[in-house]
């Protein structure tokens, strides 16, 4: 089976124990504002311009079939993002490597393949793979044949997940997973709608869901500062890590700029570009609030 990835990085050391290999599949059913990887929410593979490479040859203007680049008279270079169809004849054109495709179809088998190169690290640190995103339940069989490929090789394996899938589908990885790294972005009703694009009902169903089943769960929480850097939403962490014995630890994902130049590069608008990444003393200060005991 064949799905489409936008990135496999190695030596991870923050999505789940030990020495890790994570996998990022493309396409998210959510629109979190803060989100730092841009590239994910589509579930095609997409063009990106890097505006700083660009010559202004016009080279990718002659061999797109769609009109997707264009030049204005006093020179102003335009994408139009919205009409490519990721054919890669700009790409292939392009002698600055001002253009890419983002994404590519690889088969599951493929996949693993890659995650195997490091097998050693993983036996040697207790690690294993993670399948990230974007959203990796929105690719749900491919998912499911990477995590039965990775169980048969004899992985350690993990999801990172916003929780928007239903329980029974979920009910069918549940067997392939050693650990869930479950979102649990805001706790403001209305802003949760506003900033994420769902309710947050959602998100606590999925993890009644995996009390019940006992699924080892680590709560990872964004703190975006103005957004959900508040007492109410430290307290509702707290309160979830109580309630469901299951969840290990929560843990604080610190606000960080990383994605905001991603945004321009594929056409898309970012709106919180007036934050700065939070500091270490923020982040130190952050996790001591959801450890507190209750």
């Amino acid at each position: 089976m064949k799905g489409t990835i936008f990135d496999i990085q190695r030596f991870c050391l923050d999505d789940g124990p030990g020495i890790r290999t994570t996998v990022f599949l493309k396409g998210c059913m959510l629109r979190c504002a803060w989100c730092h990887n841009p590239e994910s929410l589509s579930d095609k593979v997409q063009l990106a311009y890097y505006e700083n490479k660009c010559v202004r040859c016009g080279k990718c203007r002659e061999v797109c079939p769609n009109g997707v680049h264009s030049f204005t008279e006093d020179g102003i270079r335009q994408v139009h993002f919205s009409s490519c169809v990721a054919c890669g004849n700009c790409v292939r054109a392009c002698p600055a490597d001002a253009l890419a495709l983002l994404g590519r179809s690889m088969e599951a088998s493929d996949v693993i393949d890659q995650v195997m190169k490091d097998e050693a690290y993983y036996r040697h640190s207790g690690g294993g793979v993670t399948f990230s995103g974007g959203e990796p339940t929105m690719q749900f069989a491919f998912l499911k044949e990477l995590l039965q490929l990775a169980k048969a090789k004899g992985l350690h394996t993990c999801i990172e997940t916003n929780g928007c899938l239903a329980p029974a589908r979920m009910k069918e990885l549940l067997p392939l997973l050693d650990l869930v790294l479950l979102d649990y972005k805001m706790t403001d009703e209305d802003m949760h709608k506003r900033y994420v694009g769902i309710d947050r009902s959602v998100v606590l169903a999925t993890f009644a869901f995996m009390g019940e089943e006992k699924q080892p769960v680590v709560l990872r929480a964004p703190i975006i500062p103005g957004l959900n850097d508040n007492e109410e939403h430290f307290a509702a962490i707290r309160a979830l890590k109580a309630k469901y014995p299951n969840i290990l630890r929560a843990q604080v994902m610190p606000y960080h700029t990383i994605g905001k130049g991603k945004y321009g590069e594929i056409g898309m608008d970012y709106t919180l570009s007036s934050l700065e990444n939070a500091t270490e003393t923020q982040r130190a200060a952050w996790q001591a609030r959801v450890d507190t005991e209750e």
